[in-house]
């Protein structure tokens, strides 16, 4: 009853109710299309009455700390029996702030979700029936990244990693990623790739493992650079202050061996865990101060470096700045205002070499991606941390 009477004291969140329409015409238009394509075991639509009532719920218990923690929790909209081998609550608990705080520790490594559905057939109240590893294709999930910070998503596929985000909500902004952003003309791979959801066909496998060291370099938290250039080139070299502190010879190719792989090799857990271990690995070296280098091949070649002007270049002095959702406007900027001298060394980089591209991560979470825009003839900066929460 106390948990009731609290959870009834708490205001409504207003973002909670701006979003919950839009939700749910996502959610039903992405589902009625899985349909016509297939007959695959899909997940229930979530109305805006249970989106509002998650996020609202999720975003009061995300702003609690329980035993000196914040919550870390991921949620999917779905009955118990749409998961596989679900771990059901004898007793089912109403979905509270209170109750969602004091689950959080239980559920806060990745992969497990606090499985929420009606109380009964037709009700509108929503209940937490237990937790799942496995949730069916197109599941509505609501992960608590921080205080504050919510992230709407659903599994794509059954593979693992393949979360598509749908909106992020941060205090009372809302965003919501806009797929379109891939067919601008000069739209790099590797946000294709993220806005296309991290699709592992052949061809784009270079593609993919820039996404995953993309994800690491954002989860270590301390920042960094990683600079990808093309295999057998040494134009690097004319942008990097000599000498190099952590120059690797030969190039490292641990990734590089992984992903000549064939694909069957590939399928294996064995080969997958390598495989995360050694993008892990890249990514961690971008935490020494200054860049890391690649080749565009994955070996890597340097870290620590430091990026200065080619005796050729120009001064950079500006750059065009996206963001990949709805409504974002294209801006022009000095990279210093994109973060400082991290944004401008990365900026400079990708002027004086075009075919390169710079991954940047903030320490507090925002990730941009440079590179040459032809169409725009400068530098363009992608910011992309809405794609990788």
């Amino acid at each position: 009853m106390s948990e009731q009477l609290e959870t009834l004291a708490l205001p409504a969140y207003p973002a909670a109710r701006a979003v919950a329409a839009t939700v749910e015409a996502y959610f039903a238009s992405h589902l009625a299309e899985a349909r016509k394509r297939s007959s695959q075991h899909l997940a229930p639509a979530p109305d805006a009455a249970a989106v509002e009532a998650i996020i609202d719920t999720a975003f009061w218990a995300s702003l609690r700390r329980e035993e000196g923690y914040s919550p870390k929790i991921s949620l999917a909209f779905l009955p118990p029996d749409q998961a596989d081998q679900p771990l059901t609550f004898d007793h089912p608990f109403a979905l509270s702030p209170a109750v969602l705080s004091r689950l959080a520790p239980a559920v806060e490594r990745p992969g497990i979700h606090l499985g929420v559905w009606r109380n009964h057939e037709g009700s509108s109240d929503l209940q937490l029936w237990g937790t799942t590893r496995s949730i069916p294709k197109l599941c509505f999930v609501l992960e608590v990244i921080e205080p504050g910070l919510l992230v709407v998503k659903y599994r794509r596929g059954q593979g693992q990693g393949k979360y598509v985000n749908v909106a992020v909500l941060k205090g009372d902004q809302i965003k919501m990623v806009d797929q379109k952003g891939s067919g601008l003309p000069d739209c790099p791979e590797l946000v294709t790739s993220l806005l296309d959801f991290g699709s592992r066909t052949s061809k784009s496998d270079s593609v993919n493992v820039l996404v995953q060291l993309s994800v690491s370099m954002r989860a270590h938290g301390r920042g960094g650079s990683l600079l990808v250039v093309p295999q057998g080139s040494e134009e690097w070299v004319k942008s990097i202050v000599q000498p190099v502190s952590y120059l690797v010879t030969p190039p490292f190719s641990e990734l590089a061996d992984l992903m000549r792989k064939d694909p069957i090799e590939k399928s294996l857990p064995t080969w997958q865990e390598a495989f995360i271990d050694a993008v892990d690995a890249i990514a961690g070296l971008t935490a020494v101060d200054g860049a890391a280098l690649i080749s565009d091949q994955y070996e890597l070649l340097a870290f620590g470096a430091k990026i200065g002007r080619r005796d050729d270049g120009a001064q950079v002095e500006q750059a065009i700045v996206t963001e990949p959702i709805v409504d974002g406007v294209a801006t022009v900027v000095h990279p210093l205002e994109l973060g400082g001298t991290r944004h401008l060394s990365a900026a400079q980089f990708v002027q004086d070499q075009p075919d390169s591209i710079a991954l940047v991560a903030s320490v507090d979470g925002r990730f941009t991606i440079f590179a040459w825009s032809p169409c725009e003839h400068m530098v363009h900066a992608h910011r992309v941390e809405t794609l990788l929460m």
